[in-house]
């Protein structure tokens, strides 16, 4: 399964008001593996970035002023994303943002028309997710990096590929444990990456995760087994199972 871990960072916090992507940030997984593709973008929103907004991710209007407009940009990060299941914290906020930049440009070119995200891919909410597994607790990223004792100390502002590359790190503490298993001696990553992405190397599970419960045969089941068994030897001379230390399913 293709997985995009997906993070933007905007203007403002209300596209309605005509706020502006200024940031967009993903890491590509599949199979629960980092592949090393990246997609990283800097935007430039035409329009200023408020205050607020700039104290939260500290991006200013002078470091975007010379970036790509969206439309610019808006076919190779639709092609980066196409088909895959988004994975994003507050998706709602994100896609909102997202699908709006795909409206105006449709309504500046017409067909073919961009998006809407959810009618293209799947979307996963990690904060919903996190919501249900931790109720009444703070979920914020911070928040789950602490409880899952992942590393984000160089997450002094929020950024879009930082923050997305996190978020993959803690979605999938979430969602079992090993994030993946990359067993290339050389150490070089496969795939191609917008810029230099994060891969794991052996990550290993936690030694507090909850022991796998053992299921003991009911007596009905075992005399069902020694009864195939005894016909296997019957018809064939001998039984495979026999040459097992006891061949006891029991032990």
């Amino acid at each position: 399964m293709r997985q995009i871990v997906l993070d933007t960072e905007t203007t403002g916090i209300d596209p309605k008001e005509g706020h502006r992507l200024i940031e967009i940030g993903c890491v590509e997984m599949i199979n629960r593996r980092f592949t090393g593709r990246t997609y990283h973008q800097y935007i430039n929103p035409e329009r200023e970035i408020e205050a607020e907004a700039i104290e939260v991710h500290g991006i200013t209007n002078e470091r975007v002023a010379n970036e790509p407009r969206f439309a610019e940009v808006a076919d190779a990060f639709w092609d980066f994303i196409r088909g895959a299941e988004l994975v994003i914290h507050n998706a709602a906020f994100d896609v909102g943002f997202i699908d709006h930049e795909f409206g105006r440009l449709n309504q500046q070119r017409g067909e073919p028309r961009l998006g809407p995200v959810a009618e293209h891919c799947g979307i996963l909410d990690t904060l919903l997710m996190a919501r249900e597994k931790h109720p009444g607790q703070r979920n914020n990223l911070d928040a789950l990096c602490k409880r899952y004792e992942i590393d984000n100390g160089r997450r002094v502002l929020h950024g879009a590929l930082l923050d997305a590359e996190i978020l993959a790190e803690v979605y999938l503490a979430m969602t079992g444990g090993q994030t993946a298993l990359i067993l290339d001696a050389s150490g070089e990553e496969e795939g191609d990456s917008a810029q230099a992405g994060s891969t794991g190397g052996i990550r290993r599970l936690s030694a507090q995760r909850p022991r796998l419960s053992v299921v003991s045969p009911s007596e009905a089941e075992l005399a069902a087994h020694q009864a195939k068994l005894a016909a296997i030897r019957q018809t064939a001379g001998e039984c495979v199972w026999d040459r097992l230390e006891g061949g006891d399913v029991s032990s």
